[in-house]
């Protein structure tokens, strides 16, 4: 890791784009979507789109000298051109997300794209839906079934060409955190409230947690760690960031109807679902945010014990986005805990100001990983 290279991109970087959202109900949940049927980058790739790719390992085989390698980026001009669809995807709707990607290796990088344009895509079917719950639910189910495909090796467009290749690129890669997404996404179509944190932790895990499950293998472990040490902590991390995003949003979801804070904990400290959709704070809401917010922390210092865990060039992009994202939660306290009415987000400048504690944690935890590495032998 060369430190002026790494903190200097990142800092420009920080301070090119405007404060990121990560929500998967915001990294994957609150833009507008594309659809294969309505993605155009290019008349040519639009035209592809229409007619259905197959990449089977027959046909690597055929493109490629390598037996079931997957076919080389530069190889392909239609694999290609995929991953930069999925770029330009990720670069335009998950800003922060993207952000990380710029200081991974470039096959890696190129993984992640291809991973969050199916999430996106995944996240579009229910959030700009084409018609009635009816139609809806059969077009998911046709999604489902084309995410299968691609674990089979192939592709019903150019957009699904990077994931076919990054599955065989990383065999680790497992299809039910994908399942588990979808499910997720369902969750939102039949469900507004929370009874306990039970419940939502099942959500949080569906929609976020995931993300961590399926970018984990390309992301990569630390010598003498293996994969299944390295879950847990990405789960935290998944869902430490979920439920920030939820209090960061509990205005902005009440005005749609929605309460994501478990009603226990709303009887607990005397709050009423009318209290939250009308937006009144009292010194019960205080109190109950103050108990939300604490919770949310716990799930960070879980997930820090991971970054160690992780190969290192993985680890400073993980670890700015959890120093960044838990400066979220601060900034709650700063206003007050009045999250109905003033947005708690992280200027560039509190960005810029970060990187270097993030990346001096990064040199602790390079010696925390060569000392479990030297354990184990």
């Amino acid at each position: 890791m060369h430190a002026p290279r790494l903190l200097g991109g990142l800092c420009l970087a920080l301070l090119a784009h405007p404060s990121g959202s990560m929500r998967t109900s915001t990294v994957l949940h609150s833009h507008v979507g594309l659809r294969a049927s309505t993605l155009v980058v290019s008349t040519s790739v639009a035209e592809r789109s229409r007619s259905r790719i197959a990449l089977t390992a027959t046909e690597q085989s055929s493109s490629s000298t390598e037996t079931n390698a997957p076919v080389p980026a530069a190889k392909s001009p239609a694999l290609a051109e995929g991953y930069e669809i999925c770029r330009k995807i990720t670069e335009s709707y998950a800003k922060t997300f993207y952000l990380g990607t710029k200081f991974m290796d470039p096959d890696k990088a190129r993984a992640i794209w291809a991973v969050y344009a199916w999430c996106r895509r995944t996240d579009d079917i229910v959030d700009a839906p084409r018609g009635g719950l009816k139609y809806l639910m059969r077009e998911i189910k046709t999604w489902s079934e084309r995410t299968e495909k691609i674990w089979g090796g192939e592709a019903f467009d150019v957009v699904d060409l990077p994931l076919v290749d990054t599955v065989q690129k990383y065999p680790d890669m497992d299809i039910q955190p994908f399942k588990d997404m979808i499910e997720g996404m369902l969750m939102d179509l039949s469900q507004d409230r929370y009874a306990t944190f039970e419940e939502l932790y099942v959500y949080c895990y569906r929609v976020a947690g995931t993300v961590g499950l399926m970018t984990l293998p390309v992301m990569g472990t630390a010598p003498g760690v293996t994969h299944k040490e390295a879950v847990e902590p990405a789960l935290s991390l998944g869902i430490a960031l979920q439920l920030t995003n939820i209090l960061r949003d509990v205005g902005e979801d009440a005005r749609r109807g929605r309460i994501y804070l478990p009603q226990e904990d709303l009887e607990k400290f005397g709050v009423t679902e009318e209290q939250i959709l009308a937006g009144r704070m009292d010194e019960n809401y205080v109190r109950m945010m103050q108990f939300q917010i604490a919770r949310a922390r716990d799930y960070f210092d879980k997930s820090e014990d991971g970054i160690s865990k992780l190969q290192e060039s993985a680890r400073m992009p993980v670890r700015a986005s959890l120093d960044l994202y838990r400066k979220i939660l601060e900034r709650i306290e700063g206003n007050g805990y009045d999250n109905f009415r003033k947005r708690a987000y992280v200027s560039k400048l509190e960005k810029f100001l970060t990187l270097p504690s993030s990346y001096f944690k990064c040199v602790e935890a390079a010696k925390e990983a060569e000392r479990l590495s030297t354990s184990s032998l």
